[in-house]
Order: structure tokens, then sequence, then C-alpha cells
């Protein structure tokens, strides 16, 4: 059987499999699985003469270029079929160089979904790799490169070890701590919020609100004294026709937001989902600024709605996007088939593509048609005060019928309200009135949702690096995700009935939030340590203009060594003057007061393995004592009298098997140590109410834990076989090593020399390295 005549070259290999079903005997598909070149580790891998990049093939990737170098031989025409933004002309470029290929004259094509039709459109409309896309997409890489090689050893120095700055990911945590420090200063005020419950003359109730409030319980009780003796009239009723018009269809900003605050889903999974759909042809590409329906959507629409709902739901709609360096050429993300309402899939890709279906589809249809009542309340004995009740009628759903959009301050309440019939002129009786005291509420902090659209709104990053920056700042530890318990008050609420006014004081919770975004204590100092020194990094309208450069670079407007020329010529000298300067303190930390038993100081700063607590200081002749701080404490809000707390550990409990029983606390939360093993306290449970007792019940749950996980032991050589979450492993100085699947259901047989041969093969093999392309 001779060798096809045509390679098509794609990034994934899902998207290789999808497309080999459309192509005859003639075409062999291959993946690339991403980048197959990236900028050399070494010498930041950017020559900083002529800022040209220096690439090397990483050695996961070796085989795979060899692989394309072969078939590339035997074939007679090679198809560049990377993705269609930045990202993929580069790789499209890169495969042309490898393959020693004219990027001129190498056929590129691209397709915004993985239909049949639309890869054989590609294939015979073929074009050139646009070089301005590609000087874009390495503009970018050197740019960042650049800002994270230098700043990083600047933070090594001058905050902690193994740190790293990032252009993008630094301006991200930035938008974080400006928050935290904007709720921390917040300052609450309360006022009195009035609401009735009034009777109708026909018997039915009518709930109404005060327009005003009161500021003090002073005056609302002198309102509530002033309605005993008042008259309640209908004064007018207004009522108006309004629409409400469906959102435009997602790109992958809106995609990322609206799959975080309706399925619950984190930026970086709606994205590994959508690539799922995206490569077995469900869905439009799923990294795209652009708003624009294809005539083919729009055309198969119309049907689809109509048989659905009916002719009157159906209005075609065209959307253009305004972003700059958006291109309308691509499409917005939709599914390949609107007639395919439901696919088969996992439960995730199942939720995912039904919300961009009812997107798509309630884009195309009519406005929904709503009527606004508005009931003015008069108070006889109060002149300019009024009691006000709402409600909102839909008369025609339209595109309500299939997908509302959703805010983050959406409070899920019905829209639909319907008011009982009234008059104007109708005298209303008084049931009761209560004025209950409201707080005002501190800004929300960011969630990933939230994010997103605050990057998008500052002009800050592209559809494709929102999902890597935020999974990035959580990695390095400069920003958690987690949950904040409320607290409780208490409110005073004023209640006038039957004549009488009654207090009460109920509690409330306040301030509970869930998977939000938390600077930690080590994403504080940096952010300050980096908006101090380097300003122009840390700039919003800096980082923005910076994504506009970029877009001007594309359209062949700019070049992009002078861009990186003229940037680095400000950034370098900074950069060195720095790192060159000697400081009295370590960034970040703060001197608490002193020790009331020893008189030295105490400070907390950040440690190697943290934030931490210093007691003493190193020019002393007693070396400093360190403690670690608690998982809920922070270097910024810690006081003198917690800190000093936390040197009552480690505390020796008495001994247990004849070996004394310690508790203390680490980089990993507080422990029981007992003949030299760990065994974690759990959560919630404070290390200095922990009894012996307590402490010897928590050493034997681990034992019984480690009894269940245990296979073998070769204790003269340190060698231990484990169950793990992911099957048996090898356990030896320290390290996990992988047990081949072919010998999980065997690990209990296996002998020492056995082991030996599972560690020495996995301790060969090449450390992995991730591509900056995700991996298809």
């Amino acid at each position: 059987m001779s060798d096809p005549k045509n390679l098509v070259i794609v990034e994934s290999p899902a998207k290789a499999k999808t497309i080999e079903r459309f192509l005859g005997k003639d075409f062999k598909v291959m993946s690339s699985f991403g980048h197959i070149r990236d900028l050399k580790k070494k010498n930041f891998g950017v020559d900083l003469k002529s800022f040209e990049p220096q690439y090397e093939i990483p050695a996961d990737k070796k085989n795979i270029v060899k692989e394309l170098r072969a078939q590339a031989k035997k074939a007679e025409t090679i198809w560049l079929a990377s993705d269609e933004d930045r990202e993929g002309e580069a790789i499209s470029w890169h495969l042309a160089e490898i393959l020693e290929l004219d990027p001129k004259k190498a056929n590129r094509i691209v397709f915004h979904e993985i239909t049949k039709s639309a890869i054989l459109n590609a294939l015979e409309h073929p074009r050139n790799v646009d070089l301005n896309l590609v000087d874009a997409q390495q503009a970018r890489r050197v740019l960042d490169r650049l800002v994270g090689f230098k700043l990083s050893p600047v933070l090594w120095r001058k905050v902690r070890p193994s740190l790293s700055a990032g252009r993008v990911q630094s301006v991200a945590v930035r938008l974080i701590v400006e928050r935290e420090r904007e709720i921390q200063n917040f300052e609450t005020h309360a006022s009195y919020a009035v609401s009735a419950l009034f009777e109708l003359p026909d018997g039915a109730s009518l709930k109404a609100t005060l327009r005003s409030h009161f500021n003090t319980k002073e005056e609302a009780h002198a309102f509530l004294e002033s309605c005993k003796s008042a008259e309640f009239r209908i004064d007018s009723i207004t009522t108006r026709p309004t629409k409400r018009t469906p959102a435009p269809p997602f790109t992958t900003s809106t995609l990322q937001q609206d799959a975080a605050r309706k399925l619950g889903f984190p930026v970086a999974q709606t994205m590994r989902v959508a690539q799922g759909l995206y490569e077995r042809g469900l869905i439009t590409y799923m990294r795209t600024d652009s708003m624009n329906l294809s005539d083919l959507c729009l055309n198969t629409c119309g049907p689809v709605i109509e048989a659905m709902a009916g002719k009157e739901y159906h209005k075609r709609r065209t959307y253009h996007t305004s972003a700059k360096g958006a291109q309308e050429a691509h499409e917005a993300i939709r599914p390949t088939h609107m007639d395919n309402e439901e696919i088969t899939g996992t439960a995730q890709e199942k939720r995912l593509y039904s919300l961009i279906w009812k997107r798509t589809i309630a884009c195309q249809m009519a406005d929904a048609e709503l009527e606004k009542t508005t009931v003015e309340i008069s108070i006889s004995t109060q002149a300019g005060e009024n009691f006000v009740s709402t409600g909102e009628v839909v008369k025609f759903d339209g595109f309500l019928r299939v997908y509302r959009e959703s805010h983050d301050e959406d409070n899920n309440e019905d829209e639909e309200h319907l008011l009982p019939k009234m008059s104007e002129g109708d005298v209303l009786k008084r049931q009761e009135i209560v004025a209950q005291e409201r707080f005002t509420s501190a800004p929300l902090r960011y969630n990933e949702a939230s994010l997103v659209h605050k990057l998008e709104e500052l002009g800050i990053g592209r559809p494709s690096t929102y999902a890597p920056t935020i999974s990035t700042i959580q990695q390095r530890e400069y920003v958690a995700k987690g949950d904040k318990t409320g607290n409780k008050r208490k409110v005073n609420v004023l209640k006038l009935k039957d004549n009488r006014i009654s207090e009460s004081n109920p509690q409330e919770t306040f301030g509970s939030e869930k998977k939000k975004l938390f600077p930690t204590d080590i994403g504080l100092v940096v952010n300050d340590f980096l908006t101090q020194f380097f300003p122009e990094i840390m700039d919003y309208n800096f980082t923005a203009k910076v994504e506009k450069d970029f877009d001007n670079v594309a359209e062949g407007k700019e070049n992009w060594h002078e861009l990186m020329r003229n940037f680095y010529a400000s950034f370098e000298p900074q950069v060195e003057k720095i790192l060159n300067e000697k400081t009295e303190h370590k960034v970040g930390e703060r001197e608490l007061g002193i020790d009331p038993k020893t008189g030295k100081t105490i400070s907390v700063k950040i440690g190697r393995f943290g934030p931490m607590v210093q007691l003493g200081t190193a020019d002393e002749s007693e070396k400093p004592l360190f403690a670690s701080l608690h998982a809920d404490q922070s270097i910024e809000t810690i006081t003198l009298e917690e800190a000093l707390d936390l040197f009552k550990l480690p505390r020796t409990l008495g001994e247990f098997e004849d070996s004394p029983v310690v508790v203390n606390t680490g980089r990993f939360g507080p422990y029981v140590l007992h003949n030299k093993k760990f065994s974690s306290i759990p959560k919630g449970e404070d290390p200095l109410d922990v009894t012996l007792e307590r402490a010897i019940e928590i050493i034997q749950e681990k034992r019984e834990d480690e009894a269940k996980r245990h296979i073998l032991t070769f204790e003269a050589e340190g060698i231990e076989v484990l169950n793990g979450r992911f099957g048996p492993f090898i356990k030896f100085e320290g390290k996990n090593y992988k047990i081949p699947k072919a010998q999980h259901e065997t690990a209990a047989k296996l002998t020492l020399e056995d082991c030996k041969k599972i560690i020495e093969a996995e301790s060969s093999k090449p450390a992995k390295t991730t591509s900056r392309r995700t991996r298809r």
C-alpha cells in the first residue's frame, strides 16, 4: 500500500482522529501535541542585543518531531492546520521551520469548526503562514520571558527563594490584593429600611417599601409613631411596557463567566471541556473574542426556533465585536449543528454544550415583552414620603423561554411578580410596618468569573490567557480559592402592629462567601514590592497598552523588535538598581512589639516556608526563635498577643509507648509527632487544645489508615509498596515511583528485585515539561 500523498498536521491527537474521518485514504493526519519548539531555558532564550528568540526542541518532543519529519519526506503536500489564533499561527510557523518548508509557500489552512464541509473548504482555500501574527505571538512570549526571568531573581533576593513573577499574572494578583484591602478598610454604615403590608378594600394584601431610609433608630421610631394615625391611599398607578433583549452569543470570556455562575465550573475546567467539544466537532473554536455568527448558523437557527416555539419567537440578529483586535472572520462560540439540542458525552460536556446551545438559540429569538407597574402610596402624616410597590409581568416570554443571562449580584428571585387589582384613590388598611436595621456591604471579593470580567474590562490579556493566568496565580500560591464563614451580628427591628411599636434584636449572618479568590501573605508581599519598585510593570494601563501594541504587530503596523528595545531600555536599569540596593529589613517584615517575658522584639515576615513570627533578632547572642502562622492568620493583621500564642508550641503532652508525644505546627498545618512519625491534626482542631488522649487517637487513626494502604515492606532497604489514589506505588527515600498498570494486580507478589527495577526504570525517565500551549 502506497503512502498517503497529503500530510495534515494539527495540534491535538483528538482533533486528528476527528478530521481523519472526513478525509480519504490520500490523507494522513498527525498531531504536533501543541508547540514543538520553545525558548531555550538557559540565558533567557533571547538575544538581549537583537531580542531574537532562541528556540530548542524540548526533550519530550524530539520523538514527535522525528516522526513528523519522516512522514513529511514521504508526502507530496503538507497542510499546516493548527488553530486559527496567534498561538496556532506560531505553531504552524515552527512546523514550517522544523520541516524546512518555506513559510511563504507552506499550505496553511484554518477552520473554526471541525465539520466535513469546513475541512474540505479549508483545503480548497489554503493561505500562507501569517508572519505578522507569528511576530505578535513572539513579541508576547519574549516580553513575558524578559519580565519573568529578570524579576524573579529580584524576588529571590528581596522576598523569598523560588518565587516567580509574570507580566499579566502580577497585575491579576494586584487586582485581588487591592480588592482585599478595600474590604479591610471598608466602614459599615447602618440605616433603617421600612417595609409595609397593607390590605386592599377587597381584602387582598399588598407589600410596599418606603423610598427613603432613616439614619437612626430614633428617626425610624418617630416615623412609625406618625404612621399610627396616618391614612394610606393609592396616589397613582403607572403601567408601562418594557422589553428585554437577549445577550449576544458567547465569546471566550462570557462563556467562562456564565459557566462559572450557572454551572459552578472553574475557568480552567470550562476551557478543558470546551476543548473536548471542539475537537469532537460539536462546537466552533472556543478561543475567540468575536460575536459574529455565520450565515449558515443564522439560517439554521430560524427553523429550529420556529419548530420549537413558533414563528413569532424568531428574530434574526447579527452581532459585531467592538473590541480592538477581534477578528470578524472568526465566529462566536456556537454549536456546529444548531438542530442538535442534546449530545452524548460526559455530564460536564452535556451541561456546557446545553449552555452554549441555549445562548446561541436565545440570541436569535424575539425580545421578551414585559409590563412594569409602579404603585405610589401616600402617607397623610408625611408630606413627600411615599411607599412604593412594583410588579413586573411577562406578557411575551420571547428568548426567556430558553435562556436568562446571569450576573454576580443575582439573587435568584423570581422576576415575575403580579400585583393584585386596585384603583387610584383606594384607601389601604395598615396591617404592619417594619423598620429594619440594614448595613452597607463591603465590595465582593473576586471569583474566577468576575476576575475574568475585570481583566477583559481593563483590556488585560486576551481570550487564550485568562484560564492559564488564573491557574498560575493559584499554583504559585499568591492567591488561594476558598470560602469565608460569615459573622453574626444583632440587628434592630421595629414593628408597628395594632397601634403598638415593638422592638426585637434577631441575629443575622453577614460576610459569608464561597469560592472566592483571597490573596495569600506571599501574594500581598510580592504585590507590594513590585508595585513600589516596578510601578510600570504593575500599571493596568501599561499592561493594556502592551496588548494593543501586540494587536498592532499582528496587523503589521508596528515592529516588535522596536517594542522590545524601548521596553528593555528602561526596565533593565531599574532591575539592576533594585537588585543591588541593600535594605535593613526584609521585604514585608513588620514589628509587632516586645515579648513581656524576654524583652525581645517580636516581628512577622515571609520565611523560606511561608509566613512566620520571629522572637529576637539575628544580631543578638541567642539565636531567634521562629513559629509558623496558622492557615487563618495573616502577617498584615496578626496581633502581638496572637503571635505570642504561637510560641506556646511545640507542646510535650506526655508519653505513649515509651516515646514522647509532641504537638506542633508546620508548613502543612498542625501535627502530632511520635516516634519520628507525623500525624496531621484534623482541620478545625486547635493544637493548643489537643490533649494526650486525643493525640493518641490521632496517632492510632493514622496507623489504621496506613495499615489499609500497606502492601509490602523491605525494611532493610527502606522500600515500601503502598496503595494510592491511582493504584499501587513504591515509596523509597521520600519519593514515589509508579508501578506499571500490568503489575497492579500482582503488586503484593513483587520481589525486592522487581521493586529495584521499577525504581531504576522510573528514575531514568526524562522529567516532564509542560508546553506553553495547552496540550490537546
